[in-house]
């Protein structure tokens, strides 16, 4: 029989698993991009991912998250809009009470941002997560459980911790520039779905045996 892949399109993959939403076809914010398969985990309605996960996303500055990527119960995404001034006495802001404090909007519609937060494919994000504004995930990446992310994460790093630091790397340099190489992400999901063993447990040798033939 021929194999079938996985619908990148289905928004519950999991029959009788409401709690699994695919982000890509849940999200409809422009200032959010999905690649295909990443998904999100939660009992307590998946669905509300965009409001319950991704905080004070005011904009202009967007949220990125690869394919491949799964993303723990809990794990929330704070944008810059959770900006507050703090080159004056007080970090209150003022001007959204309303009243006349509104006058003085200029105040805090000028904050500087740190630009989109961007993650790569194939990262995992433990439960109860965090990943501060314009944080950038490299691909491979593994977010322990807990983890407040306030600085990039190279490659295949495991990082851990409030604030999160670099606990191990995954693979060695060449292991890790090889992998990135092959890429097995962009890879057509007909040949995903005949290699799903070697991606899943296989080795970076194993992986290059199987990658597909590179075109002329």
């Amino acid at each position: 029989m021929p194999l079938v892949p996985a619908d990148p399109n289905v928004l519950h993959p999991m029959p009788g698993q409401p709690r699994v939403v695919l982000l890509k076809p849940l999200v409809t914010s422009p200032l959010i991009e999905v690649g295909d398969f990443s998904y999100y985990d939660d009992p307590d309605d998946p669905t509300a991912f965009e409001t319950r996960n991704v905080l004070y996303h005011y904009g202009p500055e967007k949220l990125v998250i690869g394919k491949y990527c799964a993303l723990g119960e809990g794990v929330r995404f704070i944008m810059n809009g959770a900006n507050h001034r703090m080159d004056g006495p007080s970090t209150f802001p003022f001007p959204i009470m309303g009243g006349s404090w509104a006058d003085h909007f200029d105040l805090i519609s000028g904050l500087p941002g740190k630009g989109d937060t961007v993650v790569g494919n194939d990262v995992w994000f433990g439960y109860g997560s965090m990943v501060m504004p314009g944080v950038r995930i490299g691909h491979g990446a593994v977010i322990a459980s807990g983890a407040v992310v306030v600085d990039d994460v190279p490659d295949y790093g495991i990082v851990g911790g409030n604030p999160a630091k670099l606990i191990r790397r995954r693979y060695d340099e060449a292991d890790t520039a090889r992998l990135l190489e092959l890429a097995w992400w962009d890879w057509p999901v007909e040949h995903i779905t005949e290699h799903v063993r070697t991606i899943m447990s296989g080795t970076v040798a194993e992986l290059a045996a199987v990658a597909p033939e590179a075109k002329p």
